[in-house]
């Protein structure tokens, strides 16, 4: 009963935002609490969604500093030289625009973090996309292609999840993928080209259904402020940044203190007066409140899916569903499964509820659980259009763009792209 309750609170929560009946803020508080009231767990109400609270509380931290943070450095124009020469690269053509986002992307997300890579190639390209008046979601399609894939490498949280729930080394479960990954950011260029040609040819034709507003649209915002900088506070941007960016990539410090002590510097680099800096903070709060909310508000869902028990009985029903004498096909199987199991499951409840079960039954079949992982790491592209994952709400409130809209546009596109991961992967032996 659980189960299904659980899959009818969730389809319930997608037809409110996907029809635009509610906004994503107000469905994922209401739904849930509407839904626990109803069932009879309204005394336990409090500490699900505390507990829920808790777990998004350190994500929610991180995206608001690294907003702040990245938002600070646009104001000293850290970005302006790069945006330049992204400009001057790729010109206006919209093709060359789409994939030279794609590439960039790609580079960003070697650092491992999804929010950090939606700041900076949403910061970056945003202004371009405006000027050419393109469709914003040509980028937001493009920018998760391309993390989703790289966040399979050893560094990305789902690789070390996996291996941690299946116990097995972490190079032994990466080393095998490496093609997988490599025709994965074959086909986001592939991907990317499309997109571009289709938005040629539509302003070619002088059709000019996506209308950006006359001022300014998010992010891009920060990057059209005029700068009063100099070349000595540039440098020192810069070196605050990668020096920000290495202890991300090598994990010397939470990110969350991190991001706050960058904060703390670059707003003495850039704005020595305090009345300046919470003008500043001020102005980019339009930006980063919203995100954080919706964050906060996610805690509300995955708190009561988890405290009423509907994540483990979700769990437990989907992994009945794999049929037997299929283990021949379990890896593929694997693959296909993670694409519902991802999208209405938090990581943490997919491969620590359900990838070990899944790992068990493939070794009572004679399959190695090291394919298991593998293959359970293929849903990506479709898991980060998930409502459960905090970036999402990031790249569409920095793109200006409705969650529900931007997910009926890019859903065809992650599942071409998890096809095409799952297909190489069974092609060239990492999954059976």
């Amino acid at each position: 009963m659980l189960m299904w309750l659980g899959f009818f609170m969730i389809a319930v929560f997608m037809a409110a935002i996907m029809t635009q009946r509610l906004s994503a803020l107000v469905a994922l508080i209401l739904v849930p609490v509407i839904f626990a009231v109803a069932l009879g767990f309204g005394p336990q109400l409090g500490a699900m969604v505390g507990e829920g609270l808790l777990q998004v509380a350190p994500t929610a931290a991180l995206i608001l500093f690294a907003v702040l943070f990245f938002s600070i450095m646009m104001d000293g124009g850290l970005f302006e030289p790069l945006v330049r020469r992204i400009v001057g690269l790729v010109g206006d053509d919209p093709v060359r625009v789409v994939i030279g986002s794609a590439v960039m992307a790609a580079i960003v997300s070697l650092d491992g973090d999804g929010a950090t890579t939606v700041l900076i190639v949403i910061g970056a390209f945003l202004p371009v996309y405006r000027r050419l008046r393109m469709n914003p979601m040509v980028l937001g399609v493009v920018l998760g292609s391309a993390n989703t894939v790289m966040n399979i490498m050893p560094w990305g949280g789902p690789t070390a999840r996996a291996a941690a729930a299946t116990k097995a080394d972490i190079d032994a479960v990466f080393l095998p993928l490496v093609p997988t990954i490599a025709a994965g950011i074959l086909g986001t260029v592939a991907i990317a080209w499309w997109l571009g040609r289709s938005e040629r040819a539509r302003l070619a034709r002088g059709d000019d259904s996506h209308r950006w507003s006359d001022g300014p649209t998010g992010i891009a915002e920060i990057l059209e402020l005029p700068v009063a900088g100099s070349r000595l506070r540039f440098w020192a941007n810069l070196a605050l940044t990668l020096i920000v960016l290495a202890m991300a990539v090598f994990h010397i410090a939470p990110l969350q203190l991190v991001f706050m002590a960058a904060l703390a510097v670059g707003l003495l680099i850039n704005f020595p007066k305090p009345a300046d800096q919470r003008k500043r903070l001020a102005e980019h709060a339009e930006n980063a409140l919203p995100i954080v909310l919706l964050i906060f508000a996610a805690g509300v869902f995955t708190g009561v899916l988890n405290g009423t028990g509907m994540v483990q009985s979700m769990a437990n029903g989907l992994t009945r569903l794999i049929p037997d004498g299929a283990e021949g096909l379990m890896g593929p199987l694997t693959g296909v499964l993670a694409v519902p199991l991802t999208f209405v499951l938090s990581n943490d409840a997919y491969y620590f509820g359900v990838l070990p079960v899944l790992a068990q039954t493939a070794v009572a079949n004679g399959v190695s659980p090291l394919e298991i992982a593998r293959a359970s790491l293929l849903a990506q592209p479709t898991h980060a259009l998930s409502p459960l994952v905090p970036a999402l709400y990031l790249a569409t409130g920095l793109l200006g763009v409705e969650v529900g809209a931007y997910q009926r546009f890019a859903l065809k596109w992650a599942l071409l792209l998890v096809a095409l991961l799952v297909a190489t992967a069974t092609l060239t032996g990492a999954i059976i």
